[in-house]
């Protein structure tokens, strides 16, 4: 681990923002705005009853600590930024950096779900019947092709996801933890 200058490995990074992110979770739920908003949200509400700060809860020192940890959270975020274009990677014979990797793995994704689509249609053919004769469409791309593009993209999803994960074991993000 790299605890010289107090730098984090980039998922030690990705781990602490999600921590941020639970902590600033919640403390917005503890304020009291949040907390009105919320049960007008509510059905069932109890308009007599009133809720008051208990005493060893401080709504000030509660916003500071928000603000603290939502400065935090954006130095960190923006460390995270740096070192995802700061490193690059190959990917299919082209260097890309991490952030266009993360990108990459983000469309692979939605292309993946576009051919599992594609896959499901074109293992059938419409048949219309029309006076006692069938009529066949036939699909644009044949089911075996679509097998063959859709396992591609699965594999180029997986190779990319793998050199990701270890960059992430591998970069170091510029950020000093509390």
């Amino acid at each position: 681990m790299p605890t010289q200058n107090n730098k984090l490995y980039l998922y030690e990074a990705i781990e602490l923002r999600a921590e941020y992110d639970a902590r600033i979770k919640t403390i917005k739920d503890c304020l009291p705005e949040t907390r009105r908003s919320r049960s007008r949200l509510s059905f069932g509400r109890d308009d007599d009853s009133h809720l008051r700060p208990r005493a060893d809860f401080d709504v000030a020192k509660a916003r500071e600590s928000l603000r603290t940890i939502e400065f935090k959270r954006r130095k960190l975020n923006s460390a995270i930024q740096k070192a995802n274009f700061g490193h690059s990677m190959a990917f299919e014979g082209d260097s890309v950096n991490l952030n266009e990797a993360l990108e990459l793995r983000k469309a692979l994704n939605e292309r993946i779900g576009e051919l599992h689509t594609q896959v499901t249609s074109a293992a059938y053919e419409r048949v219309i019947y029309k006076e006692g004769r069938d009529i066949v469409q036939e699909n644009e791309v044949s089911y075996a092709d679509s097998v063959a593009q859709l396992e591609a993209a699965r594999i180029s999803f997986r190779t990319l996801n793998r050199e990701i994960r270890k960059a992430a074991y591998a970069v170091v993000v510029d950020f000093n933890e509390e």
